[in-house]
């Protein structure tokens, strides 16, 4: 394979990249304090109001509550989507049946539904987990789904010549074929529960990072408010540099093309 002639700007340390981009990022920020100081804050004030709020403690049990939330809504669906993916792909009456219910709520926006659960469920941790559930165990059903679709015949069919029976199939090709597009779904489907997460949160409850957002803007406390968005960018890389360290950790045997 051709190699890219390295550049200038290809020899400047990852590191520094970050850097510069944060220095931007703080630099447009500052500029925008300026521009409208009565709607955002100052990163100095945002940073009173995070240390304000973790000295008191109310920081922690805000964030303990949203990871907890999305966590655990986001297991129960990755634990439901990948059987049911696979008996889409497998069994065609199964997926005509079931594939009409995934495209069509999977079109209809998380807010509109809240609404209905937490009738049904109140507003409890029941309710918030059962939003974040459902959004994210349709985004990554469809994912899985097309992964188990796109396994390569050839291979099955290698496999089967060599003698392997349906297990060792399943085993040994469908499971680390579909592996990429397992893993693809698990980060798609954790920034979906961090985005579900807000619109469960702001709409009723007692704790959780939007629920702290959705008082600050109630008080006009625009510091907090940024602080909360924040914290929730931070935790969402978090949870990507995860999924990605686990992608190179049980995909290291695919050929990957260095951009």
């Amino acid at each position: 394979m051709k190699q890219k002639k390295s550049t200038v700007w290809s020899r400047i340390p990852n590191g520094v990249w970050l850097l510069i981009s944060l220095a931007v990022a703080v630099a447009l920020w500052l500029c925008a304090a300026n521009a409208w100081p009565s709607v955002f804050a100052t990163p100095a004030k945002v940073w009173a109001a995070f240390l304000s709020k973790a000295a008191n403690g109310t920081l922690w049990g805000h964030a303990a509550a949203s990871l907890s939330r999305v966590l655990t809504g986001f297991a129960i669906a990755f634990v439901v989507a990948i059987p049911v993916a696979f008996l889409m792909a497998w069994y065609e009456p199964f997926r005509h049946v079931v594939e009409p219910w995934i495209q069509f709520i999977r079109n209809i926006p998380p807010l509109a539904y809240v609404f209905l659960i937490i009738a049904a469920l109140g507003i409890g941790q029941t309710s918030k987990v059962t939003v974040i559930f459902i959004a994210a165990f349709l985004v990554m059903v469809v994912t899985i789904y097309q992964g188990v679709k796109g396994v390569d015949v050839t291979l099955i069919k290698a496999a089967r010549v060599l003698g392997a029976n349906q297990f060792d199939i399943f085993c040994k090709v469908t499971i680390p074929a579909t592996t990429p597009f397992i893993l693809v779904a698990a980060r798609l489907g954790l920034s979906t529960s961090m985005t579900t997460l807000m619109a469960s949160e702001i709409v009723g409850g007692d704790k959780g990072i939007g629920m702290m957002i959705q008082q600050a803007n109630g008080y006009y406390q625009m510091d907090v408010m940024l602080m909360g968005i924040i914290l929730l960018g931070i935790i969402g890389i978090c949870f990507e540099k995860i999924v990605k360290y686990m992608e190179r950790r049980f995909t290291g045997w695919q050929e990957t093309i260095q951009q």
